[in-house]
């Protein structure tokens, strides 16, 4: 994702300031949804760096400073999670917490509508199974 009309959605919606909340609120939906329980055990006890990690890719991901690129070079994202089962319960659930976070974090209306579709969008290419429509196998 990048601007729109000259502004990239990472200033419109506030900065990194914002992008902190979002990865925050996002963690903390996992941390207390009972749907969100089978993403948050695909996880380590301690979300410290794996929420450093997403700061770093949203404020690229959203027009940032190139933050995320620099130190860990081309994102990868459904190479970097072949080792765990995402199928339409996971994504769901994914975005669940994270329309939440959207939700309190970006006073925006417009940014935050963009960042959910392209997020939609996202965390469907991220599915890496074959599942019926009711998340069967």
């Amino acid at each position: 994702m990048a601007d729109t009309g000259g502004i990239s959605l990472f200033e419109r919606i506030g900065g990194s300031g914002v992008v902190d909340v979002l990865v925050e609120r996002f963690y903390g939906n996992m941390d207390t949804l009972p749907e969100a329980a089978g993403i948050r055990a695909m996880h380590q006890p301690d979300l410290g760096p794996v929420k450093d990690v997403l700061k770093r890719y949203f404020t690229e991901w959203l027009g940032g400073p190139p933050l995320y690129s620099t130190e860990r070079g081309h994102p990868r994202l459904r190479m970097r999670h072949m080792h765990v089962r995402i199928g339409i319960a996971e994504r769901d659930a994914w975005l669940r917490c994270m329309r939440g976070a959207l939700d309190d974090a970006v006073a925006d209306d417009a940014a935050r509508a963009d960042i959910y579709r392209a997020l939609s969008g996202l965390a469907d290419h991220m599915r890496n199974t074959d599942e019926g429509p009711a998340g069967r196998r």
